[in-house]
């Protein structure tokens, strides 16, 4: 492993001296404005391994940890992407098998939403190579509003979901791979709105447990921006009709490009975090009440040993929050902080992570962070 780098940060390490926490963020890319690695992701493996990647320009770079984030390995290029989508929650995605690591993005020809498929490519020696790409999409740019999401299986599967434009309206399409991202198989859609299009510009996000699949996505019905989701039990042959997340709901004539994410509990049921307005919710349990966080945006969730762990800004770009089962209040991170995302093993243990984008004297940068969250 490469020598890390120390994110000196005083009064954010005297904060977590404070509470407790036993790790500190790791700066672990950085470049110039014209050069800035953008919309990092990470995903845990089963042995504790943390996988991470970024995009920069046309480029993702992919980085490893060995020791939960105390450490990472000094990024390389696993490939190019033409018209790489970039930026707005667009940008790679990653998940891991246990056998294999699979990476995703969209790209075209001329980009700037012209055209773009989602492609994927894995790696079977932990990242040294990497073979693709492999075209998720089976009607040519029809992902090219360039919002996805992925997930890895608890059955060794991989899913992507993606907004989808092939029937010229926007609609959430996913695709499944059983052997490790090698293949992908045919485009299933998960939801097509009685309206016209559902919010073209907030990102899907995916969950699944063997042959049970959730899909949540921000939708555009009655001049309403909420949250829905849809449930497949056949592992995604077929979906059920969307359901709206939570109570309140949104009057918005514009896309808030922010679309929230979910999770499984421990007991199989769906955690949803989303923003209504300025403020953050969540929901756990079929029949759960809605939660108010407290005010932000672009929130992410994970399971966890003691529960959700979930994180949030408080504006686009902002202080860093951080809530899990125990937390009677949210606890912040840090500031300057932006697009953050949170993950653990596809089996809820091990380390829980967080990654998110920044700047330091100037310099675009990528942290990540391992957060102690205390088992009840």
């Amino acid at each position: 492993m490469a020598a890390r780098y120390r994110f000196a940060w005083s009064a954010l390490i005297l904060m977590l001296a404070q509470h407790s926490f036993a790790a500190e963020p790791i700066v672990v890319a950085q470049g110039s404005a014209e050069r800035a690695p953008k919309q990092p992701q990470l995903a845990v493996a089963a042995n504790g391994h943390v996988h991470l990647v970024y995009g920069m320009g046309d480029a993702v770079f992919y980085s490893r940890s060995d020791d939960a984030a105390d450490s990472f390995s000094t990024p390389q290029l696993a490939f190019r992407v033409p018209n790489l989508s970039l930026g707005m929650r667009r940008g790679p995605r990653i998940a891991s098998t246990g056998k294999s690591i699979v990476v995703t993005a969209i790209g075209g020809r001329q980009g700037k939403g012209r055209d773009g498929d989602l492609q994927a490519w894995h790696s079977t020696d932990e990242g040294t190579t990497w073979t693709g790409p492999l075209k998720v999409n089976d009607v040519d740019d029809s992902a090219r509003e360039g919002l996805h999401g992925m997930a890895a299986g608890t059955d060794g599967s991989v899913w992507c979901v993606w907004l989808d434009l092939r029937e010229k309206r926007t609609e959430v399409y996913v695709a499944k791979s059983t052997d490790g991202g090698v293949t992908w198989g045919t485009n299933i859609r998960v939801y097509r709105s009685p309206e016209k299009s559902v919010c073209e510009c907030c990102h899907p996000s995916i969950v699944a447990n063997g042959k049970t699949v959730h899909v949540m996505f921000r939708n555009s019905l009655a001049g309403n921006r909420d949250m829905y989701v849809a449930a497949s039990s056949d592992g995604g042959a077929k979906f059920a009709p969307a359901r709206k997340v939570g109570q309140g709901t949104w009057k918005l004539n514009a896309c808030p490009m922010d679309g929230g994410m979910l999770t499984l509990g421990g007991k199989g049921e769906v955690i949803t975090v989303w923003r209504r307005q300025g403020e953050i919710f969540s929901v756990g349990g079929e029949k759960g009440q809605e939660q108010r966080l407290g005010r932000g945006e672009q929130p992410w969730v994970t399971a966890s040993p003691n529960g959700p762990a979930i994180i949030w800004t408080d504006g686009r770009e902002g202080d860093l929050w951080f809530t899990s089962g125990n937390s009677k209040q949210p606890q912040k991170l840090g500031a300057g902080a932006r697009d953050p995302m949170i993950a653990t093993a596809p089996n809820g243990k091990g380390p829980v992570l967080a990654c998110w984008e920044s700047k330091q004297n100037g310099q675009s940068i990528v942290l990540a962070m391992r957060i102690p969250v205390d088992v009840k």
